[in-house]
C-alpha cells in the first residue's frame, strides 16, 4: 500500500512520453507564458537584492543574484528566438526535460539565496524577503500550471525548503508562517492536479476533434476506391498552384488521362472486375507520383484521372512523362481468374502559355484528350496553336448551330446499298447534310460532334429521321432505310421513346428500318446503348455496326449485340487491291459474318477493281461512289428506274 502511494507520489514528478500531443500542448501554452514568468522573477528578487545591498556583503546581495538573473535573462532571450521553431518528438521532450530540471535547480538557487539573505536584514528587510519569496512560488507554480513536474518542482524545492527553515527559526510568528506555507502548499498541488486534469482532457477532446477533423478532410478530399484525391482536392491544388504561379513567375501543367478499353471490361466482366481494375490503375498511379518530383495525381471519376505537374513543363518533358504513365498502364492486369489489358490517351495544358485561369488550363487540357481520344488514341496530346484555332473554328460551328433553323437548313441524302450478286438495290443510308444559312455548306464530320457537344443533337436526329421516313415511304417495298443514330441518340431513353414514335407515326414498316450504331456509341455507355439496342431490335428494326473494324474492341461487341449487319470501313477498302493486310482483314471480316450469320456490307468501293475483289470474298452488299454518289431524294426514282446497279454486273 505504502508503495503503491509512494509510486503515485513520484509519478507526479515524471514526464509523460507516452502522449506526446499532449506534451506539445503543454509546451506551447508553457511557452506562451515565460515572458511573464521570468519578469515577475527577476523583478521580485531584484527588489530583495537592492533592499539586502545595505545589509549583506555583496558576493550574496549582487554577484549572486546577478548570475541568477543573467540565467534568467539567457532562458528568456533563447525563447524568444525559439518561439516559431516546432520541434519534432524527440528534440521536445529533450526540451522539456531540460525545463523540469532547470525548473528544479533555478527554484533551489534562489530559495538558498534568499534563506542564506534573510539573516542580515532587518524586520522590515526580513518581510519584504518572505513577501518576495512567497510571491515568486506563486506565480512561478501558476505559470507552470501547464507543465506539472515543472510545477510540483518549483513547489517541492521552494516551499520544503522554507517551511523547515521558518519552523525551526523559533520564533511563534515564523512557526505560523511554516504552517501556512504547509497548507497552501497542499491547496496548490491539489489545484495543480485538478487544472492538469482538466488541461489532459480538454487537450484530448481536441486532438480528438483534430482527428476526426483531418478524418473528414480525407472523405471530402480521398477517391475511397482508388485512395488518389479526388476531383475535389484536384481542383482544390490546380487553384493553389496558380496563385503560387502567379507570384513566383513559374509555369505548371495539368493532364487528364482517360483509360482505353476499360468500359468493354467493365461491362463484360462486371463491376466489381472494374473497380478492382481501377484500384490497380491507381496503385500504378501512386508509384509513378512517388517517382517523378513535382507531379500529383487525382482520380476525377470512373475511369478519368487528372495530374500536375510543376518543375520541367517542355513540350518534351511533357510528352517523355504522358509516355512513362502510358506504358504503365498498358501493362497487363491479373485481376483474379481474368487478365485485362488497357490503354490511356493524355491531355496536356501548361500555365501561363495555354490559359490565364486554373479553368482554362483545365479546359485545354480536356480539349487536348478529346483530339488523342479521337485522332491519337494512346498517345499524349499537349495543347496547340491548331487546337486552339479549332476550339476558335468550334465556338463559330456552335453558335451557328444554336441560332439555325433546323428544319430548313437540314436536309438529306441518300447513297444505295448493291446486293453484290444481283445488283440489285437492296436499300439507301440516309446522310445529313447542313447548308448553314450563316456559314454555308457544313461537313457532317463537324456540325454532328458540334450537335452532340451542345445537346442539339436529339432533335436534330428526330427532325431528320422524320424526313427519311417520309422519303422512304415512297419507295418499293423491298428497299430498306438505313439511318445513323450517334451515342446521345442510343444512351438516352427520351431519344429512344421518340424514334420509336417517329416510326410508328411514318407508317413505314419497322422491317424496312436499319438503325446504323458506331462502336464509339457503345463504349460511352455500353449499359444505356444496349438498352436502347433492344428496344429498337424489340420494334423490329435491323441493328448494323457501322465503321466495323475501326474500334477498340469490336468482336466484344459483335459477340455480345444483336446485330443483324457488319458495315466493314472504307479505311480498308482504300487500298485492298495493293496492300495484303488490307486484303487479309476484309477476308477475315467476310468470313466472320458468314460464320455469324450476319450481312457484310462494305463501304467506300470506288473502283470495279475493289469490286471484283471484294465478289470473290463473298461480300454480301457494296457501296461507293462506283455505283453513285449521295443524291437528293427527288433523284431516287429515276436511278432506280434508270437500272441502278448496274456497275455489279
Amino acid at each position: 500500500m505504502l508503495r503503491r502511494y509512494i509510486s503515485r507520489f513520484l509519478n507526479l514528478y515524471r514526464i509523460d512520453a507516452g502522449d506526446m500531443a499532449l506534451m506539445r500542448a503543454q509546451y506551447a501554452a508553457y511557452s506562451r507564458r515565460i515572458p511573464f514568468l521570468y519578469f515577475i522573477l527577476v523583478t521580485n528578487s531584484l527588489a530583495s537584492a537592492w533592499t539586502f545591498t545595505r545589509f549583506a556583503p555583496p558576493w550574496l546581495s549582487v554577484y549572486i543574484p546577478t548570475l541568477l538573473f543573467g540565467v534568467c535573462i539567457w532562458r528568456g532571450i533563447w525563447f524568444w528566438r525559439m518561439r516559431n521553431v516546432t520541434f519534432n518528438d524527440a528534440d521536445l521532450l529533450r526540451q522539456v526535460r531540460r525545463i523540469v530540471a532547470l525548473a528544479g535547480l533555478l527554484t533551489l538557487g534562489f530559495t538558498a539565496w534568499g534563506l542564506m539573505l534573510f539573516h542580515y536584514g532587518d524586520g522590515y528587510a526580513k518581510g519584504q524577503m518572505i513577501f518576495c519569496m512567497s510571491l515568486n512560488v506563486l506565480a512561478c507554480a501558476f505559470c507552470m500550471m501547464h507543465l506539472r513536474p515543472a510545477a510540483m518542482a518549483i513547489i517541492t524545492f521552494a516551499d520544503v525548503p522554507f517551511t523547515i527553515f521558518f519552523y525551526f527559526e523559533g520564533h511563534e510568528t515564523y512557526r505560523t508562517i511554516a504552517v501556512n506555507l504547509v497548507l497552501v502548499s497542499v491547496a496548490m498541488v491539489a489545484v495543480l492536479l485538478a487544472y492538469n486534469r482538466d488541461f489532459t482532457r480538454l487537450v484530448g477532446s481536441r486532438t480528438e476533434m483534430r482527428r476526426l477533423s483531418d478524418e473528414n478532410f480525407r472523405i471530402a478530399n480521398i477517391d475511397s476506391l482508388t485512395e488518389l484525391p479526388n476531383r475535389r482536392w484536384f481542383f482544390s491544388r490546380i487553384g493553389e498552384q496558380h496563385a503560387k504561379a502567379v507570384r513566383t513567375r513559374q509555369p505548371f501543367a495539368v493532364g487528364i488521362i482517360d483509360l482505353d478499353g476499360f468500359k468493354p471490361v467493365n461491362d463484360t466482366y462486371g463491376h466489381a472486375t472494374g473497380d478492382r481494375l481501377l484500384i490497380e490503375v491507381g496503385k500504378r498511379l501512386r508509384d509513378i507520383g512517388g517517382e517523378v518530383d513535382g507531379l500529383t495525381l487525382a482520380r476525377l471519376g470512373g475511369d478519368e484521372f487528372a495530374l500536375t505537374v510543376t518543375g520541367d513543363v517542355s513540350p518534351d518533358a511533357l510528352k517523355a512523362l504522358g509516355r512513362r504513365i502510358g506504358e504503365r498502364l498498358r501493362l497487363p492486369y491479373a485481376i483474379g481468374s481474368a487478365q485485362a489489358q488497357i490503354g490511356s490517351s493524355m491531355g496536356f495544358a501548361v500555365f501561363p502559355e495555354h490559359g490565364d485561369t486554373p479553368e482554362q488550363v483545365f479546359e485545354r487540357a480536356d480539349y487536348a484528350l478529346y483530339f488523342a481520344k479521337r485522332q491519337l488514341r494512346g498517345e499524349a496530346v499537349l495543347f496547340s496553336a491548331e487546337h486552339q484555332a479549332r476550339i476558335r473554328d468550334d465556338s463559330v460551328i456552335e453558335n451557328a448551330l444554336q441560332s439555325a433553323d433546323i428544319e430548313r437548313e437540314f436536309s438529306l441524302v441518300f447513297q444505295p446499298v448493291i446486293d453484290t450478286r444481283t445488283g440489285r438495290v437492296t436499300g439507301f443510308e440516309a446522310l445529313a447534310r447542313w447548308d448553314s444559312a450563316v456559314l454555308g455548306a457544313v461537313s457532317p464530320a463537324v456540325f454532328i460532334p458540334a450537335a452532340e457537344r451542345t445537346g442539339l443533337i436529339l432533335g436534330l436526329t428526330r427532325n431528320l429521321l422524320t424526313k427519311a421516313l417520309k422519303v422512304a415511304a415512297q419507295w418499293p417495298e423491298d428497299v430498306r432505310l438505313a439511318f445513323n443514330l450517334s451515342a446521345h441518340d442510343l444512351c438516352s431513353p427520351e431519344s429512344i421513346l421518340a424514334i420509336i414514335a417517329a416510326v410508328n407515326a411514318s407508317g413505314l414498316s419497322p422491317r424496312r428500318i436499319d438503325f446504323e450504331i458506331t462502336e464509339t456509341a457503345m463504349a460511352r455507355d455500353f449499359s444505356a446503348a444496349r438498352a436502347g439496342v433492344d428496344a429498337l431490335k424489340a420494334l423490329g428494326a435491323g441493328i448494323s455496326l457501322d465503321d466495323f473494324g475501326t474500334g477498340f474492341s469490336s468482336l466484344s461487341h459483335v459477340h455480345s449485340l444483336p446485330l443483324d449487319t457488319l458495315k466493314v470501313d472504307r479505311s480498308f477498302i482504300q487500298d485492298i487491291c495493293d496492300n495484303p493486310a488490307s486484303f487479309k482483314i476484309v477476308k477475315s471480316l467476310a468470313a466472320l459474318c458468314a460464320d455469324m450469320g450476319l450481312t457484310c456490307v462494305v463501304e467506300g468501293v470506288e473502283t470495279a477493281d475493289q469490286l471484283a475483289l471484294l465478289k470473290t470474298l463473298n461480300c454480301d452488299r457494296v457501296q461507293g461512289y462506283h455505283f453513285a454518289r449521295p443524291m437528293k431524294p427527288e433523284a431516287i426514282a429515276a436511278y432506280l428506274a434508270n437500272g441502278a446497279g448496274r456497275a455489279v454486273a
